[in-house]
Formats: C-alpha cells, structure tokens, sequence
C-alpha cells in the first residue's frame, strides 16, 4: 500500500459526504478498478462540485487486508457512491469507483472524476492541462455581473442575442464564457445555430429518449448577422485578448446556419481586425468552411471523442456526412494557414487505449494539427461503454497519454480554452 492513499469518500444519500478511514478511494478506467498513483493525486480544484450517485454503491480497497469491497451500508444506513465534478481548466485521469444497482436511471451529463480524502481535504486525480485563468472562479464578481447584465440590456434593447446571453446563459446557467462576455474579456460565445446534422449521444443542449436531461436548453431562435456583428465588434475591439466563437452548449452546429456565419464573419471584418474569430464545430462540411475562410474565420476547433470512425461515428451519430469529411475540414483549414484545435473528449480507459494512441496520433502528424484541448467527456461512464463498445485494452493513463504526446509532438499545444492568436 501506498504511503498516500486517500481515503473512501461516501454518502448517505442527504448532502452528508464523509470520509471511511477503513476504506482506500479507487478509481475507474474503462470498466477496470484500478489503484490510482499517489502522483495523480492533486488537492480538489476551487470551483469544482462534490455529487451523490443514486442507485450507485461506492467501491474501495480495505486498507487491512488489501480486498476491494463494495459498500452497502454503515450503522444500517445506506450508501451511496461519490464523484467530483471538476473545475474546467483540468482534465480528470479516472472515474469513480462504484456498482450500480438493477433498475437505476442513467447519470446526468457531467464527468464523474474519483474522490478522496487525505488530511482534512479533498483530492481528485486531475492535472491542470491549460494555466489560463479565463474561468477560475476568483475572477467572478457577482455584482460586477449583475451591474453589467443591466448596462448591456439597456445599451441593446433590441438585440435578442445579448438578451439570450445575458438571461439564459450567463444568469440562469451560469456559464463561464457568458459571464467573460458581461465583464468585457476574453472569449465571447455566439450562439446561432437551432439545429444540427449530429445526435450526439452526450449532447448537452438536446436529448431524446435517452432517460438524461440536456445540461441547458438550446438556443430558440436564429440571430442576424446585424445582430452578431453589434455586439461582436466592440468585444474584439475593447476586450483583452479578444476572441468571438460560434458553437456552443446551448446551440446545435453552427455549419448548419453557412450564409449566417459566412455574412457575419465578414461583416465583422470589415470593421475590425482585431481579436480571433472562432468556430467550434463537428466539422463536418469542409464546403462551408472553406467560404468562411475567405471571410475570415482565423481558428476552427474540431470535436472528436475518438480517432477511429466506427467509435466516433457511434457517439456523434451524424447525419448526412461522415469522419472522413471532419477530417477534409482539418485539412482545409491547414492549407490555408488557419489554427486547428482537437476538442478531444476525454474518457479515462478508452481515450488511453493503444489503437486510439495508434490512430489519433497519426491524425496529429499527417494533418499537422496546432492543439488539443483535453475536455472531460461529460456522459454517464457505464451508458457510453456499452453505446461504444470498444476493445478490451488496457489504457496506458490519461496522465501518461499526455505526457507521451507532448513528447512525441513538441510543437503541440495542450490546453483547454480556445487560444487568443495575437
């Protein structure tokens, strides 16, 4: 046994999380129990979120006799196992150990990153991938927020965009990016597209007979270009290290809507150079990516869950296009000197895993991609193996992968957050 093991963190199902010293906390890659190394361990980020499983029954390693048990119940209490949802700017290296009850709802769409307890504090197996401060949550004034939620209502009465990022996103949701848009920094979402040409399996904004609720309701109406451009130009002309992106949580794909994007993009620039303008995308119409860069799109970030078509093509479910047309996009907007981010879906035991490593680097080389962005795939662990059902491989670590690709391509960004381009 190692000499920090952090301790088995549990509920009894109420908000009461407590810690069992008899218990040792494991961790889950793929659908492997596994001792999580004492060096992946990292103090519990601020900002992240401690959440009960229901139905789930926690799994740890008794520290005397070394067993990994599952726990039913403690002083005729029951159990419930316990995951930390982590703070963005880190990616997790496993999830949480747990076995599920019979006839137990599937898991809303967060990352279900193990938990311990060491010391009078919790700790998660996580790194922080990207040093960006954009979304820590020091750097959120709530009044701040609300003073400039008013200013920005009454300076675009009649822009339902800012209305949409102001009431829906940034105060009901409470997102990151919308909040950085109230404080007049960074990057600033533009959510425009109502539909898409995927179904995801773990999409936040839409789900359909699948048991989960969406994470926040899709955007509900389709803004202008007039609309777009109001609001974009004096965010990349005032902001510090300016970025606009299209593509967001609360929307569909943005490849869907080209004219908008493409009289948008170039409305734009013809009144400003300053900042990056960014898609986040499926990539799935290399087509229209072309015309928007002719209109100025400068970075496209591309989101795959994995590197081989027959498991992407089970998670994105796409309609009407297929990998190698991602992958024409990727190529496309090389040649034409842009910046190319993978949106990689992390998922500790199968992102690992020796053919993906195989397959994804080969993407990396060929396709001479700028940067991955390691995001934690939000899904219920369980509901996406058996969606996927992937090889039985052992992964090599999360933490490992990472540091293998920085090695192997040394050029590469890591990070989290699009980048500002300068």
């Amino acid at each position: 046994m190692s000499k920090f093991s952090p301790l088995l963190v549990v509920s009894h199902g109420q908000g009461d999380v407590f810690e069992l010293a008899e218990y040792q906390a494991l961790g889950i890659s793929g659908e492997n129990i596994v001792e999580i190394p004492p060096d992946e361990w990292i103090p519990l980020p601020e900002g992240s979120q401690l959440m009960e499983l229901p139905g789930r029954l926690p799994v740890g390693r008794d520290r005397q006799t070394g067993e990994i048990v599952t726990l039913d119940e403690t002083k005729d209490r029951q159990l419930l196992a316990v995951a930390a949802f982590v703070a963005p700017a880190y990616t997790i290296c496993y999830h949480t150990a747990w076995e599920k009850s019979l006839r137990t709802r599937r898991l809303p769409l967060y990352a279900y990153s193990a938990v311990g307890w060491h010391d009078g504090r919790f700790y998660v197996p996580a790194v922080r991938i990207d040093p960006d401060i954009r979304q820590d949550p020091p750097n959120f004034n709530q009044a701040e927020i609300n003073k400039s939620a008013r200013r920005l209502l009454k300076r675009y009465p009649q822009n339902r965009l800012v209305k949409h990022l102001v009431n829906n996103c940034a105060l009901t949701y409470g997102c990151p990016a919308a909040l950085n848009y109230l404080l007049n920094r960074w990057e600033m979402p533009l959510p425009t597209a109502r539909s898409c040409n995927s179904a995801c399996l773990g999409c936040l904004s839409l789900q359909k007979n699948s048991d989960v609720c969406s994470a926040q309701h899709r955007i509900t109406f389709t803004p202008t270009a007039e609309e777009i451009i109001e609001i974009a130009v004096p965010h990349l002309e005032t902001a510090p290290n300016p970025i606009v992106s299209f593509g967001q949580g609360c929307e569909g794909e943005p490849l869907t809507n080209p004219q908008l994007l493409r009289d948008a993009i170039s409305g734009i620039r013809k009144q400003t150079r300053k900042g990056t303008i960014n898609c986040n995308s499926n990539a799935s119409r290399p087509e229209v990516i072309a015309v928007l860069i002719n209109a100025g799109l400068d970075s496209l970030r591309v989101s795959l869950n994995s590197a081989l078509p027959e498991f992407y093509t089970r998670y994105f479910r796409p309609k009407n296009y297929t990998f190698e047309n991602v992958l024409e996009s990727i190529r496309v907007m090389k040649n034409a000197g842009r910046f190319v981010s993978i949106n990689y879906f992390v998922f500790p035991g199968f992102t690992d895993q020796p053919s993906e490593i195989d397959v994804f680097e080969k993407i990396l080389a060929e396709y001479k991609v700028d940067m991955i962005q390691w995001r934690n795939l939000n899904i219920d662990p369980e509901w996406y193996w058996e969606e996927l059902k992937p090889p039985e491989e052992t992964g090599i670590g999360i933490g490992q992968l990472i540091e293998y690709y920085k090695s192997k391509f040394p050029r590469l960004h890591h990070g989290y957050f699009n980048p500002y381009l300068g």
